[in-house]
């Protein structure tokens, strides 16, 4: 058979055994093959104002919404790291330099902890669909509370917020291990530690005063937000609004390999990518699209897939160093050990992998979905990726190390194992990399020449 007639074949095969769902953006569960991202899957159909964009990339990159003036939102979710850190688990406040070159800090400014949990990656949250955000889902909707979402803030959450992905940009503020610094270094840490984000002298509070006094800032907002007519009209919110707008305007990628063959362009996939795509959706196979379904390939639930814990936790259990995940915002014991199902897209640049940053490469955490318990019991904690100090280092394992947390963890497992060939999985390895959209490979262009606050942009 020619090589073209056989790539033929080989392309009308795959789409006749998983046909594309009718319509895109349904959030379509199933086995079959989504259909192609288009623009009505995204808020503002893909475009946001391009001003506010602007403005969010400034404010994405400026330390001066941090307590101690010390850290951005871009050092845990920075471009050149495909939009995380490279860390098994991030160096927040305190910590200096970017990415796996990152330490822990010096003298009283040293980090306290290492932050929970892994840094996970922000492409395409300005899809429709994306409407549970963090690990455990604690920012979703729901309509009884303000703005529809619930979220930590409770009731106390303002209004005015255009989104899931702009209330997710209220948070990271408010915690002393990623941004606030810890109590007695800052007014901001202060009012963090009692629980007030947003009273008359709270977290968002201040940090909207800080924007006020910047007229380069100030400007902008006047510009940008019809509700803002001079410096004491900016609320932290029209900030969260715009951070949420170039998160969701520079990060949206949808143009890879595998979009491209959804959209007809058949050649656009490897011969081997097209194999590891049959296993990914196929329920005899890979069974991958049982929860990696959908346009983004995620379904937006919660699993428990036995991912070892690494690192201090989120001061639950006995001994106050495991993380139950989603179990924390439902209360439901049967949520314990279970975390939200990522997106793939662009997964081959957002290393480590799980809530945890257990898994330090992909093929690493492939593996683990195949046999999950017996990597739990297997795993060694060496490969994960975190700066080293003794006294860190030495509650990193604690967890992992617990006979009976790590029985727990395996007994809440939900998924069977799976026998593929090393040449199977090699195929399926080369579909995720077909997931990247190649507009992402550069994101040099995100980082913005200067500040309005004349902050400097290294670390």
């Amino acid at each position: 058979m020619g090589r073209l007639h056989f790539f033929a074949v080989f392309s009308a095969a795959v789409l006749f055994q998983f046909p594309a769902v009718a319509s895109s953006g349904n959030g379509s569960h199933g086995n079959a093959l989504p259909a192609p991202v288009t623009d009505a899957d995204y808020i503002d159909n893909g475009a946001p104002d391009p001003a506010k964009v602007e403005l969010g990339a400034q404010l994405f990159f400026d330390k001066i919404l941090s307590g101690n003036l010390n850290i951005s939102c871009a050092t845990c979710h920075h471009p050149f790291a495909g939009t995380g850190d490279g860390l098994s688990l991030p160096v927040g406040e305190g910590g200096r330099g970017l990415g796996v070159t990152r330490d822990t800090g010096v003298g009283d400014d040293a980090v306290h902890e290492r932050v929970p949990r892994n840094a996970p990656a922000l492409f395409n949250l300005g899809a429709r669909e994306f409407n549970r955000l963090f690990h455990d889902g604690r920012v979703q909707l729901n309509a009884i509370f303000p703005n529809g979402i619930d979220s930590p803030a409770g009731f106390d959450l303002p209004d005015g917020l255009d989104g899931p992905l702009a209330v997710q940009a209220m948070f990271p503020v408010t915690s002393a291990t990623e941004m606030a610094g810890q109590p007695g270094e800052n007014s901001i840490a202060d009012a963090a530690a009692a629980d007030n984000l947003a009273g008359s002298n709270g977290v968002w509070a201040q940090l909207a005063e800080r924007l006020q006094g910047i007229d380069g800032y100030v400007g902008q907002f006047v510009t940008i937000f019809d509700d803002v007519n001079t410096a004491d009209d900016i609320r932290f919110t029209h900030a969260a609004n715009a951070i949420a707008a170039f998160e969701a305007a520079n990060w949206r990628a949808d143009n890879s390999p595998f979009d491209r063959f959804l959209r007809g362009e058949r050649a656009a996939m490897s011969l081997s990518a097209k194999a590891g795509m049959r296993i990914f959706y196929s329920p005899r196979k890979g069974n991958c699209a049982s929860c990696h379904g959908g346009v983004f390939q995620t379904d937006h639930s919660f699993r428990a897939i036995a991912v070892p814990q690494v690192g201090p936790g989120k001061g639950d259990g006995e001994f106050d160093y495991e993380d139950f995940g989603r179990e924390r915002v439902t209360g439901n014991p049967m949520d314990r050990y279970r975390f939200r199902v990522p997106s793939l897209r662009n997964v081959a640049q957002t290393a480590p992998y799980g809530h945890s940053g257990a898994f330090n490469t992909l093929d690493a955490m492939l593996r683990h979905h195949f046999d999950p318990v017996a990597s739990l019991y297997a795993y060694d904690i060496r490969q994960a990726v975190m700066p080293s100090r003794p006294d860190l280092d030495s509650r990193d394992d604690r967890a992992i190390s617990d006979p009976t947390v790590r029985a727990s963890i395996a007994a809440a497992n939900e998924l069977s194992p799976v026998s593929l060939s090393e040449r199977e999985i090699g195929d399926l390895v080369d579909f995720l990399h077909a997931l990247t959209d190649p507009a992402m490979l550069d994101m040099r262009d995100d980082v913005p020449g200067s500040l309005p606050s004349g902050m400097v942009l290294a670390d």
